[in-house]
């Protein structure tokens, strides 16, 4: 054993030793594994290396038809074919700083969440995809927000469909913009595509009086949007002409199924209530199938129901619900095509009201 030191004297110091190292830290492991390093994306280098051309060859072959021109087409050929076989794009941010432009649209709509604006997205998308353009969607934008996005540089330009009043300030002149289910009149310096809301209003109530329905209920927009004051001029207008008896109540789109739900059973719960019923959407007509549900009423044969939209939720309602089709896909097809034109610095013509439908299901019967 080691003797004690002498009293009054220090232990002899402990070598000093290194701490041992930790221990690395496994690598990151997904459920099927460890994760594999990212694989570094081939250069415009790597294809003038491969087709045994300059990259200056290269950046003109991928910077449009009229530079590619200046590059024989056996070159150009040999070029394409090296980019094919490395996996190669030209990358879009250099192309973009040439040419001032971001390659990228801006579709503001009022709520994203509402169904009909997704069959708008689906033709924008289309379309744009056909320009080389990408889409970005925004909702609830008033119309500083607007005008911002519009000066920053970050979209080439603007679709804006179902404005309401507070989306109508002034866009700057040099903004390519088009409206898409607008009123022409919001600014007569920029392409406007309508849907033929009104006459499908039409449809609707004269297919009601068709059936002998006298008294009919309407849930109404209450948004101040000009479709919805459209829509409310022709249903106006036509029972007027018909001699009809009406009872309306406002209910907020933005608010879903149910807030519907709740002013359909105002509706529904009065001593008079209608034995039929338009709606401004088929969200708002789904509201009132439960309403009508839970009050004990049968579609159609205690009450018809006619929505608006004719969105994918129409056809799964028991029963079938009988609406009017508004062509979401083909607006947003027309608004992009027409955008596009502006951005190619073309004269867009104006286009005519998108033509509606009235798609008869099995929501409705004789009074």
């Amino acid at each position: 054993m080691p003797s004690e030191p002498p009293f009054g004297q220090s232990p002899e110091p402990l070598p000093e030793s290194s701490p041992e190292p930790l221990p690395e830290p496994p690598p990151a492991e997904s459920a099927l594994g460890t994760w594999p390093a990212p694989v570094r994306r081939p250069t415009g280098r790597d294809v003038a290396r491969l087709a045994g051309v300059s990259q200056a060859t290269v950046s003109l072959v991928f910077s449009g038809a009229e530079a590619g021109r200046r590059v024989s087409e056996a070159t150009r050929q040999r070029v394409r074919e090296a980019a094919r076989s490395l996996g190669y794009r030209p990358q879009a941010a250099g192309r973009q700083l040439r040419l001032g432009r971001s390659g990228m649209i801006l579709l503001s709509v009022p709520n994203l969440q509402g169904p009909f604006f997704g069959r708008v997205l689906e033709g924008v998308h289309q379309e744009a995809g056909r320009h080389g353009l990408a889409v970005v969607v925004s909702s609830g934008w008033g119309s500083a927000t607007l005008a911002e996005a519009a000066t920053a540089g970050r979209f080439d330009g603007l679709l804006i469909c179902s404005p309401d009043d507070s989306q109508l300030g002034e866009l700057p002149a040099d903004t390519p913009a088009v409206f898409l289910d607008a009123d022409p009149g919001t600014d007569r310096t920029r392409p406007t595509v309508e849907l033929d809301v009104a006459g499908g209003m039409r449809a609707a109530v004269e297919h009601l009086a068709a059936l002998g329905h006298r008294r009919i209920g309407r849930l109404r927009s209450s948004h101040a949007a000009y479709t919805f004051r459209v829509r409310q001029a022709a249903f106006e207008r036509v029972v007027r002409e018909l001699g009809l008896d009406v009872v309306e109540l406002g209910v907020s789109l933005n608010e879903g199924h149910r807030a519907a739900r709740a002013v359909a059973d105002r509706l529904l719960s009065r001593a008079d209530r209608p034995r039929a019923v338009i709606c401004d959407d088929d969200v708002v007509a789904s509201g009132v199938y439960q309403a009508a549900v839970e009050l004990g009423l049968r579609v159609p044969e205690d009450l018809s129901v006619v929505g608006m939209d004719n969105v994918a939720v129409a056809a799964l309602l028991a029963p079938p619900l009988t609406t009017v089709d508004l062509p979401g896909e083909e607006l947003g097809r027309a608004g992009a095509a027409a955008l596009a034109g502006l951005l190619r610095g073309e004269r867009v013509e104006p286009v005519a009201p998108l033509a509606t439908s009235l798609v008869l299901r099995s929501s409705t019967a004789s009074a």
